[in-house]
């Protein structure tokens, strides 16, 4: 009999333990923990975003004045006059057009006297056009022919001279400014078959 009372006393012991180790209604981080979610995973439909239309980029157009660089005096080509470089202080006489290029150079003698070369490109009509076609004021002067090129004229006007070589789309025009009208007809004289031979080695 006491030995029934014994087992008896130790299964609810053990009951008691068992019901212990629920959650402790004291322990405030266990007793009100919640429960697992249930709910699905929310997803999230990626849209596809379509890239922006770019701006289509119109090309720049070539710059006409490239072409007249060649032809250009340089300082080399003018050395023997003895002169520096200086601003382009002498504007020529020849009219261009608004699709013609250009580039210029100018130089400056010890005496003041200016020295102008520039190279005008015509793309839409030929060179020799453009010089027949222009008039300068003044008077015209009568210089050496130079082999190669397609037309030439020169005209003086007080203390200028000012020459005209034209071959395919390239015009060359030179303008002297001197003391003297005779100083400016000479010094373009002297330079016109350096102006010349720069032409006519373009294309």
């Amino acid at each position: 009999m006491r030995h029934r009372q014994v087992v008896a006393l130790a299964a609810v012991a053990l009951v008691g333990l068992t019901a212990c180790e629920g959650p402790d209604p004291n322990n405030l981080e266990t007793y009100y923990d919640d429960p697992a979610p249930t709910s699905a995973p929310v997803t999230t439909a990626e849209v596809p975003v379509s890239p922006a239309e770019a701006a289509p980029v119109t090309p720049e157009a070539p710059d006409p004045g490239l072409l007249a660089e060649p032809a250009l005096l340089s300082d080399a080509d003018v050395a023997e006059e003895g002169v520096q470089p200086a601003s382009n202080e002498v504007a020529g006489c020849l009219a261009d057009g608004p699709s013609a290029g250009s580039r210029t150079a100018t130089w400056r003698y010890s005496s003041g006297s200016v020295l102008s070369h520039r190279v005008v490109v015509f793309p839409d009509r030929s060179a020799a056009r453009a010089v027949a076609e222009n008039e300068c004021a003044g008077k015209v002067v009568s210089v050496p022919v130079q082999p190669g090129v397609e037309r030439q004229q020169a005209w003086r006007d007080g203390k200028t001279c000012t020459v005209l070589l034209a071959k395919g789309t390239l015009v060359s025009e030179l303008t002297v400014s001197a003391s003297t009208e005779a100083r400016a007809v000479d010094a373009a004289k002297r330079l016109l078959p350096a102006m010349a031979a720069k032409l006519t080695a373009q294309p």
